[in-house]
């Protein structure tokens, strides 16, 4: 009987104890929920009045991530307050330490896009003149995607090497890591070389995010680009999914890898008895009446004549090729009118000429030329 009630008191008292120690833990992760709404009320009543844009960003991407974070290492650093049993203390310290590693990377995961946005903020590409903001955000984002892609395998393998057996069975596998390394060279060859493609057209920049290109004899911009694959706009808004490596092993046209400002060109055809000069002021007159002009350059030449015309060139230039296409319909149109307000006789036209001195014809023929009465 005594020995029965010492084994429910003891068991009152584990109960208790235990009661206790997770009351305890609820407490300190509550204590963090609540320094985190603290912290996060106070970032938001400094954005309120307007004193940066790094507030802004990190009440945007860290909220989630420091409201996980913030309760776990208040619950860790009352973890050897607790009395616990060795075996139970062990495993909490192993679920904590996972969920630790698991909220410090979506919070570095996190802070790139704080970073992104701290330095993108100061670089618009819908300026008129982006190229320095296409090659900076083109940079970042491919940055980013590596930046994200170290911090998830560390965490993978910090997660894995918290587990004493799989560290024992990480060791064996790195004595062979050279056969292995090998093995899976050959059968990622492929998949390796488009990565490296990935981080050389980081470096190098021969594309930047929205250039105009032409890929596969379509005209586009690029919209979006990866480690592995690249997306161009097609004028008509398909999409054009283009490997990597693609750029680095075939020539394609880049419209505004140095300058976004582009010559524009008119072909008009007219007869012989144009006047040249007055359709060069025409043309300098239109130029100056359109919007998409960027005032640099303006010239008409005859490039070419054939037995019935005259070819014309009008040479424009334009701040880009979106503007440039307007730009050389409108020339087109406006130089056409003119003619035919102006000077229609200089518009192409067909000559027949009869030879006066030709023999008259022959008195049958005649009869067959003549219309019966």
């Amino acid at each position: 009987m005594i020995e029965a009630i010492g084994q429910i008191s003891a068991f009152l008292q584990n109960w208790t104890t235990g009661a206790v120690d997770l009351a305890f833990l609820a407490g300190a992760a509550l204590s963090g929920l609540v320094l985190h709404y603290l912290i996060f009320r106070c970032l938001s009543r400094i954005n309120t009045q307007g004193t940066g844009h790094l507030n802004n960003a990190l009440v945007e991407h860290c909220n989630g991530p420091s409201k996980l974070l913030i309760p776990l290492l208040l619950i860790r650093l009352c973890m050897p307050l607790i009395e616990a049993t060795p075996g139970v203390s062990d495993f909490m310290y192993q679920i904590l330490g996972i969920f630790l590693i698991l909220s410090i990377s979506w919070l570095l995961i996190r802070l790139t896009l704080v970073a992104e946005d701290l330095i993108l903020n100061r670089f618009d590409t819908e300026a008129k003149d982006n190229l320095r903001a296409r090659k900076v955000h083109t940079q970042i984002g491919i940055l980013r995607r590596i930046a994200i892609a170290i911090v998830t395998v560390f965490a993978f393998a910090s997660i894995l090497m918290s587990f004493s057996n799989v560290r024992q069975l990480g060791t064996s596998i790195l004595a062979s890591a050279g056969v292995i390394s090998i093995i899976l060279g050959f059968a990622a060859q492929r998949s390796i070389a488009t990565l490296f493609a990935g981080f050389q057209v980081a470096l190098t920049q021969p594309i930047r995010l929205d250039d105009v290109v032409i890929v596969e004899n379509e005209w586009g911009r690029i919209e979006e680009i990866t480690l592995t694959y690249v997306v161009v706009r097609i004028w008509d808004m398909r999409r054009l999914i283009v490997p990597v490596n693609y750029f680095l092993e075939n020539p394609f046209q880049n419209w505004t890898r140095v300058s976004a400002n582009l010559l524009g060109s008119v072909y008009i055809y007219v007869d012989y008895t144009v006047p040249v000069q007055e359709l060069r002021s025409e043309l300098l007159r239109i130029l100056k009446s359109s919007d998409y002009w960027d005032g640099k350059v303006c010239v008409l030449h005859v490039t070419n004549s054939t037995e019935r015309t005259l070819e014309l060139r009008a040479l424009m230039s334009k701040p880009d090729s979106s503007s440039g296409w307007e730009l050389r319909c409108h020339v087109r149109e406006k130089l056409v009118e003119f003619m035919k307000e102006k000077h229609p006789e200089a518009l192409p036209v067909f000559r027949t000429e009869l030879n006066a001195h030709s023999p008259a014809p022959s008195p049958q023929r005649q009869a067959r030329l003549e219309p019966e009465s």
